[in-house]
């Protein structure tokens, strides 16, 4: 065979990425799945320029290392905080490509047809390819790269959104524009018709006529989504860049692309669906971005927060047997996960029970607060999920808040008028006392306000969560 070489590696490649996404299911086992995906790519990379196509040498290398160059700076100064925001990013740039590789696709077909029998068989590359095709076969690439387009540029502006919330450039707040849904009907309808018309003529008009009209679309999905939905948000986007993918490597031929973009874009969805669940959201309203809203008055919240001082929380886990730490966002904003793995380290040494409580949705991305208490070295067997740990709230001496809102908001379960209403949260106020670290008395990201805050046996432990621990740890016997 002219390109087993790339054939072999291409299967290979593809094994490694799966095992890689196996793997990073555990916390134990990420690592070593993260050195899977690079060998994995390293080997696409070097099969796909060595194989069908091949040429252009010194522009594909110029490139690649201007890319690397690129993610290598990127990625050296991103914090951990600011994972969410790269991760959207990378996401538009999927959706780019994505966009990019169709209507390259559009021109070479346009090219290629234009040619007598003689002129095409000197074609090479992708050209080459479409000249072999047969007017059916024609018809199917037009299809693929017309769903690849549509799909990626609802990938970019969408993924684009996504990053302005994530990073405070676009309000959090649910946001549509008068006509809400009909406006993402209307565009998904024009879509549909563009697409007849694309067959029909082959013409470039109906397919930029789709563009707007998809670009149009991610644009207002996102937008019409709240700051306490962004985790979902963000995986239902990683979903679209794999099908995205998947759709270029259709119109390119490229079987590795496809597999890699269906593994991407189903382990998306389904996490997407695992989401929802945890936050008891509609899949399909995930996907149309009719969520993020309240239905109504929210309910009014009585009462005061009480604050109080670090010496006090420090007695009260001085007299606990059992404690419950909750992360969240504003851990990782204050970069306190190595002092509360010390907190643990400590209170542990004193024969004290103490674990965490990891909420499906904490943090802006699926996994954030496994990954920073990893960075820690918090013990992989201490960190349990909401299902695990929710039961045990009655039987807590002192669960400690770290920056968390929505996820251990009560009025997820008490207020149906709640933008969070139905969410299944942790259920800290059952414990014995509460201590909430905080920066303020604000509603924080989402805007939702919480009543664990004015609840009798909730304190306020105000200051930067970092700044916090630290002065508590010398107070811990």
């Amino acid at each position: 065979m002219e390109f087993g070489f790339t054939t072999a590696a291409y299967v290979v490649a593809a094994v490694l990425f799966i095992l890689s996404l196996g793997g990073l299911s555990g916390q134990e086992s990420a690592k070593r799945a993260v050195w899977y995906g690079i060998v994995g790519m390293a080997l696409a990379v070097f099969a796909t320029l060595t194989g069908p196509g091949m040429g252009l040498w010194m522009l594909s290398v110029v490139l690649i290392a201007a890319g690397g160059l690129i993610g290598y700076m990127l990625a050296s100064k991103v914090e951990m905080t600011q994972m969410p925001e790269l991760v959207a990013g990378m996401h538009a740039l999927v959706g780019l490509a994505a966009v990019f590789v169709g209507y390259n696709a559009h021109i070479e077909i346009v090219r290629v047809m234009a040619m007598d029998d003689t002129a095409r068989k000197a074609l090479e590359g992708f050209a080459a390819l479409i000249a072999k095709k047969s007017s059916v076969e024609i018809s199917i690439l037009r299809v693929e790269l017309f769903l690849g387009v549509f799909i990626g540029a609802i990938t970019f502006t969408g993924s684009v959104i996504a990053y302005g919330k994530l990073s405070g450039r676009v309000t959090s707040a649910a946001t549509k524009l008068p006509g809400g849904h009909m406006l993402n009907a209307a565009a998904a309808v024009i879509s549909a018709v563009t697409l007849v018309m694309y067959m029909n003529s082959g013409d470039m008009l109906p397919l930029v006529i789709m563009t707007v009209a998809a670009l149009f679309i991610g644009y207002h999905l996102i937008m019409g989504i709240g700051g306490a939905d962004m985790p979902v948000v963000v995986s239902m986007l990683n979903s679209y860049s794999g099908w995205a993918a998947a759709a270029i490597g259709f119109s390119l031929g490229n079987d590795l692309l496809i597999v890699v973009g269906a593994l991407v874009g189903s382990s998306g969805a389904i996490l997407s669906y695992i989401m929802c669940k945890a936050m008891n959201r509609s899949f399909v309203s995930v996907i149309l971005g009719g969520f993020g809203g309240a239905a109504g008055p929210a309910m009014e919240v009585e009462g005061e927060q009480v604050a109080i001082e670090a010496d006090a929380v420090a007695a009260a886990l001085n007299d606990a047997d059992s404690v419950v730490i909750i992360p969240g966002y504003g851990m990782a904003v204050a970069q306190a996960q190595q002092a509360v793995s010390e907190l643990t380290k400590r209170l542990r040494a004193k024969g004290k029970n103490v674990r965490f409580a990891i909420h499906p949705v904490a943090g802006r991305l699926p996994g954030h607060m496994n990954v920073l208490l990893a960075e820690a070295k918090v013990p992989y067997d201490i960190v349990l999920e909401m299902d695990e740990i929710n039961d045990d709230f009655p039987e807590t001496d002192v669960s400690i808040v770290i920056g968390s809102n929505d996820i251990v908001n009560p009025a997820a379960q008490e207020d149906p008028n709640s933008p969070i209403a139905g969410m299944p949260v942790l259920e800290c106020w059952k414990s014995k006392q509460v201590f909430v670290s905080k920066r303020g008395q604000g509603t924080g990201y989402s805007g939702i306000e919480n009543p664990l805050f004015y609840k009798e046996n909730t304190r306020m432990f105000y200051g930067d969560a970092k700044d916090s621990l630290n002065k508590l740890l010398t107070m811990i016997d």
